[in-house]
C-alpha cells in the first residue's frame, strides 16, 4: 500500500510538471509596460485610446495644417514609428505630405493588447487619426507585415480612407482569392524554417509562441533577422534603417503571437480578393 502512493505521489509530480512546463512554453510572459514601475522609460508623445491604452506615436513631414497630403504610416514586423524614412524624401517634400506613424500595439512605447485583432487595430488608426485632427478622410500606407492592416483598414474603417498603399506586403498564402498556383510558387520560395513557421501559425496558431522560442528546430527567419535578400536589397535596408540601434522595437515576445495568428490564420479578407 505504502509503495503504491510513493508510486502515485511521484506519478502526481511528474504529471504536474510537464503541465507547468508545458504551459510555460505555450504562453508568453506578461509584457513590461512603458512607464510602469520596471518598465521601459517613455520618450515621445502618445495619445489614450478609448479603452485605456496608450498608442506612440511620431510627427513627420510637412507641417499639419498645411500640408495638401496627410499619411498614416504603419510599420511591419520588427519595425517602429522611428522607421519612417519615407517621410524624409525629397518627393514627400514637394507634394507637402504631411506623415504621422505610429508605434503597433506592443512595439516600441504603445501598449500592448491581448486582445488585438486586424479590426481592432484599424479603430486604433482611425482614433489616432481623430485625436491628431487629420480631418474626415486620411491616406494609410503599410510596409511589410504592416500590409495586413492596411487590409484591415480597407475592411473596416474604408468610409476614412482617402486611399491606401501597400509596400511589399505580406500575404496569407491561403487566401482562397489568390490563384492557387501562385501561392504555392510563392510558398516554396520562402525558407524552410519559414515554411514551417507559416504552417504551424495557419494549423495550430497555440503553438506559435513555443516554436518561435524553441531551440530543437529552426524557428520563423524574420524572428531570427536573417533575411532573404539581395545584396542589393541588403544594402537599400542598411540605409532605410540607420537610426534602429538607437531604438527598442519591442516590448516583450507576446506580440509575435498575434502578429503570426492574424497573417496567416485570419480569414476576414475575402470579400476584397
Amino acid at each position: 500500500m505504502k509503495s503504491s502512493m510513493v508510486k502515485a505521489s511521484i506519478a502526481v509530480l511528474v504529471v504536474g510538471g510537464i503541465l507547468g512546463w508545458a504551459y510555460q512554453s505555450l504562453n508568453p510572459p506578461p509584457p513590461k509596460i512603458c512607464g510602469s514601475p520596471g518598465g521601459p522609460p517613455i520618450t515621445g508623445p502618445r495619445i489614450k485610446l478609448r479603452d485605456g491604452r496608450f498608442l506612440a506615436y511620431k510627427e513627420h513631414g510637412a507641417p499639419k495644417h498645411t500640408a495638401k497630403f496627410k499619411v498614416v504610416l504603419v510599420h511591419g514586423f520588427g519595425s517602429c514609428r522611428h522607421d519612417a524614412s519615407i517621410a524624409a524624401s525629397k518627393a514627400a517634400d514637394e507634394l507637402e505630405v504631411y506623415f504621422v506613424s505610429f508605434d503597433r500595439p506592443g512595439y516600441g512605447e504603445s501598449d500592448p493588447d491581448p486582445n488585438r485583432t486586424i479590426r481592432s487595430t484599424a479603430l486604433d488608426i482611425e482614433e489616432l487619426g481623430d485625436q491628431l485632427g487629420l480631418g474626415s478622410k486620411f491616406y494609410v500606407l503599410g510596409f511589410s507585415m504592416g500590409g495586413q492592416i492596411v487590409w484591415g483598414c480597407l475592411k473596416y474603417i474604408p468610409h476614412r480612407l482617402a486611399g491606401a498603399g501597400l509596400i511589399a506586403p505580406v500575404v496569407n498564402y491561403w487566401w482562397v482569392g489568390f490563384p492557387a498556383n501562385v501561392s504555392a510558387e510563392a510558398y516554396r520560395k520562402e525558407y524552410p524554417e519559414d515554411q514551417w513557421a507559416i504552417r504551424v501559425a495557419h494549423h495550430a496558431p497555440w503553438l506559435v509562441y513555443w516554436w518561435n522560442t524553441q531551440t530543437w528546430f529552426p524557428y520563423s527567419s524574420v524572428i531570427a533577422g536573417k533575411h532573404k535578400m539581395s545584396p542589393r536589397d541588403r544594402e537599400v535596408i542598411s540605409n532605410l534603417f540607420p537610426l534602429r540601434k538607437n531604438y527598442k522595437v519591442c516590448l516583450e515576445y507576446p506580440h509575435i503571437n498575434i502578429c503570426f495568428q492574424i497573417c496567416f490564420d485570419y480569414m476576414v479578407f475575402l470579400n476584397l480578393l
